[in-house]
């Protein structure tokens, strides 16, 4: 059995000094497609945010990508999250510029070096995501579901090994959100693990994944059920 490319042992999991959830254990393999849910307020957006290093894990232990989360010191922080691609539900693309200089943006911050290969890398991504002719255009010029696909190639410059998304599908409606659930099964398939945050049932019926939930101060795990 390779080594997860996320753990979490009898992990304590806080948000402004306060527990949200207690004895958290959990593995997510390599290539695993895992939903999150719970009501808001639940401990989502916070057990994220402790994978990707945003909230200290402070009790028990874990691993993300070959970071060790309890000693992480906070220089190492970009490099763990250069393996990893977030998604956010308010999609946080400049507004001042073009979709590919949002994409260059990333690509100069992360230590990307060429300008032919980074241009390159920016076409890859778009074209993944089904938009290989938009990198010239604004953002504001794009639907919700275009720029949530922007958003979807910026998590994917580095090729991450896991993909964690925030309620992704949360503010589109139902057919952009299933062209949304379509691009990330393709992504998953093609070997990158994913763990979604999301409120949206109607997704865990149509496509079936293993379920964490938040609930009462503790994770559930389906596949323990």
């Amino acid at each position: 059995m390779s080594e997860p490319i996320a753990e979490l042992r009898g992990a304590t999991i806080t948000q402004e000094g306060r527990a949200v959830l207690e004895n958290v254990s959990f593995a997510l393999e390599k290539s695993e497609f895992s939903y999150l849910v719970g009501r808001t307020g639940a401990g989502k957006s916070s057990l994220l945010k402790t994978l990707y290093a945003d909230l200290p894990l402070l009790v028990g232990s874990g691993t993300v990508a070959g970071f060790d989360l309890v000693s992480l010191p906070a220089s190492k922080v970009p490099y763990l999250r250069r393996r990893l691609g977030i998604v956010f539900q308010d999609f946080q693309l400049l507004s001042d510029r073009s979709v590919g200089e949002n994409l260059l943006f990333v690509l100069n911050a992360t230590g990307w070096r060429g300008k032919a290969r980074k241009q390159q890398r920016v076409q890859e991504v778009l074209t993944q995501v089904g938009l290989s002719g938009v990198a010239g255009r604004m953002p504001h010029r794009l639907s919700g579901g275009e720029q949530q696909r922007v958003v979807i190639a910026r998590a994917l410059l580095n090729e991450p090994v896991l993909l964690l998304a925030d309620e992704p599908t949360g503010n589109l409606d139902p057919e952009v959100a299933d062209g949304i659930m379509e691009l990330f099964r393709e992504i998953n398939h093609a070997g990158t693990a994913i763990l979604m945050a999301t409120h949206n049932f109607q997704l865990l019926e149509k496509y079936p994944h293993r379920v964490l939930t938040c609930k009462e101060g503790q994770l559930l795990d389906s596949a323990r059920a």
